[in-house]
């Protein structure tokens, strides 16, 4: 069975026997046989009084599911000793075996509630924001239902075999963790330039969470960089079947991605949605995107095998095409986000204006002194762990307010000013990176991917899409060395020369944190691995005009020292670097 699970969002429910007639419990039990089976677990002794064929291959022709089905649902109903004593059923003697039941009936529960569990609704698009809400609420309303059908089938499954053991009860999330409204846009024209099929892939445009949301995903890490080759892709892509995808228009910047999703990622999709805004259908029906990714495609669809890792084409018209594969090592959050930026950046880099690997908070002291402060840096670098450092420093500091968590780009306005434009409303962070105790206090918006491992990740909303996209003018534009260890107290340097600037910020140098598959000191060309190496000749000459323009309109350009990747100075070195700034912001 998938590990993903697709519940109907379109129906009321109200009966055990929505559960019992369900093609879900059916797999549930086949997958926990055979997980049983292949552990020789001493609980498969019970199952063999459900023996149908013992020399049967396939787990559905060997037992009796319907009987072990029947059994949940006479169980559900009716007492085990009166089942016993009953003439009306045929199951083999149950009362004398109370705790192996009881020990199946916990286990397939919470199988169930291992599954990454996603309710579907069709439902007809509307603008209307309070005929919206009314349509979501439908949806609310049918997963509460949901919930409760599931909780108290399990409940009264163990009242039934014994009273006893239900005195503390809990109500443990069983329902859908996400719930999306779909529906199949009516398209003013070819807006996609694609197969009839890319159409016919049903669209979301509402999203209901149940908190906590909680998904363990096959893989931890990304890999690699996104190769991108200059020829067209999409006349190739013919989706088999519509109904096993989902395409989620998001608004990235100032741009419009579509995703494609396979349902099998829709983990990665419900992340999706906790880090961009989504687009309406009034621009989904008439406007072309800037670019398309399809998220856990087959085999059949690379040309080489290595490119089912993330390969980008280009379009004749210059849209770019993103394409991932379907596997285990694939199926990691860092893939959905860092492909859709890498994306957006080729666009911007093609349109002369610069991509930055970087974040840009506003700090604002209690005196009412201000900067707008970029740092740029690859993955580990010290970005938000300084950020998060200032805003710790509460007696000196008003507000840091993140306007870039990790990606966004540069323009020159009219007047020559170097301005910053977001990309994201969310983060995707590292819990350990987090204030200790904040993604807690975040528990009900927030998103957690495998909590109980090494680079664990929570993705947390933290703005709004009108504040990304407002220019912002820079003060300070610093390159985070995490690497080198501070002896002087210098832990911010300044560059007057251009070319010295330059050369710190195209070496990308830092030390790995292991949130990548790299290790020790790396270098990435300007930190930036998401449409800048891959562009390197010309975003050479975008990156060198950038920082001529912003020496040239006394934009102070340097480097900040975090030492975050210098053992014993994890939460020392971002400290001082956040004090540092302090002080440059308090002497301005």
């Amino acid at each position: 069975m998938s590990r993903t699970v697709l519940i109907d969002g379109s129906v009321s429910y109200s009966s055990n026997a929505q559960i019992i007639h369900s093609k879900i419990l059916k797999e549930l039990v086949m997958e926990f046989l055979k997980d049983l089976e292949e552990r020789n677990e001493s609980l498969i002794t019970f199952f063999s009084l459900f023996l149908k064929n013992e020399d049967a291959v396939d787990i559905d022709e060997r037992y009796d599911l319907d009987q072990i089905i029947k059994m949940l649902f006479a169980l559900s109903a009716e007492k085990i000793d009166e089942i016993d004593s009953s003439p009306f059923y045929s199951f083999p003697k149950l009362s004398d075996k109370k705790e192996q039941i009881t020990k199946f009936v916990e286990r397939i529960y919470n199988l169930w509630r291992n599954k990454h569990r996603f309710m579907i609704q069709k439902s007809e698009y509307v603008s209307n924001g309070i005929q919206k809400i009314y349509k979501e609420m439908i949806l609310v309303r049918n997963n509460t239902d949901f919930k409760s059908l599931i909780t108290n089938f399990y409940r009264q499954i163990l009242i039934n075999i014994s009273d006893d053991r239900l005195k503390v009860l809990r109500q443990l999330p069983s329902g859908a963790q996400v719930a999306f409204s779909v529906d199949n846009p009516k398209f003013k024209n070819d807006v996609l330039n694609g197969k009839d099929n890319l159409y016919k892939v049903p669209f979301v445009w509402g999203v209901v969470f149940e908190p906590p949301v909680i998904f363990y995903t096959n893989s931890n890490k990304r890999k690699g960089v996104f190769k991108v080759i200059d020829s067209p892709i999409l006349d190739n892509i013919d989706l088999e079947n519509p109904k096993d995808w989902f395409a989620f228009p998001i608004h990235v910047g100032k741009k419009y991605i579509l995703v494609y999703v396979y349902k099998e990622y829709l983990a990665m999709a419900a992340g999706l949605t906790n880090l961009f805004e989504l687009a309406g259908f009034g621009i989904v029906q008439r406007k072309k995107p800037d670019g398309i990714y399809f998220f856990g495609l087959e085999d059949k669809f690379f040309e080489k095998p290595e490119y089912k890792n993330g390969v980008i084409y280009k379009e004749k018209d210059g849209t770019y095409i993103s394409l991932l594969g379907r596997d285990k090592h694939l199926d990691y959050f860092g893939y959905m986000k860092k492909m859709i930026l890498t994306n957006h950046n080729l666009r911007i880099i093609d349109e002369n204006n610069l991509p930055i690997h970087g974040a840009l908070a506003e700090i604002v002291l209690r005196n009412g002194k201000k900067a707008n402060i970029m740092l740029i840096g690859d993955s580990g670098a010290g970005k938000s762990e300084t950020l998060d450092a200032l805003n710790r420093l509460s007696k000196e500091v008003s507000e840091v307010n993140i306007l870039i968590d990790d990606m966004g780009s540069l323009e020159i306005d009219d007047s020559g000013n170097v301005v910053a434009f977001g990309t994201e409303t969310g983060a995707f962070v590292r819990l350990d990176d987090l204030q200790p105790g904040y993604a807690y206090s975040a528990i009900d918006r927030s998103i957690f991917m495998n909590p109980n491992e090494i680079n664990a990740r929570v993705i947390v909303p933290y703005s709004n899409y009108k504040e990304i996209i407002k220019p912002t003018k820079i003060d300070y534009f610093f390159y985070a060395n995490n690497y080198v260890k501070v002896e002087d107290n210098n832990y911010i340097v300044f560059y007057d020369d251009w070319k010295k600037a330059y050369d710190v910020f195209s070496k990308g140098a830092r030390m790995a944190k292991g949130t990548t598959a790299e290790v020790g000191l790396t270098y990435s060309y300007f930190a930036n691995p998401f449409g800048a190496v891959q562009r390197k000749e010309k975003h050479e000459i975008i990156a060198q005009r950038f920082i001529k323009q912003m020496i040239k309109t006394n934009v102070k350009v340097g480097e900040i020292k975090t030492q975050l990747g210098i053992n014993g100075f994890e939460d020392l070195g971002p400290t001082l670097a956040a004090k540092s700034l302090l002080r440059l912001i308090d002497e301005q």
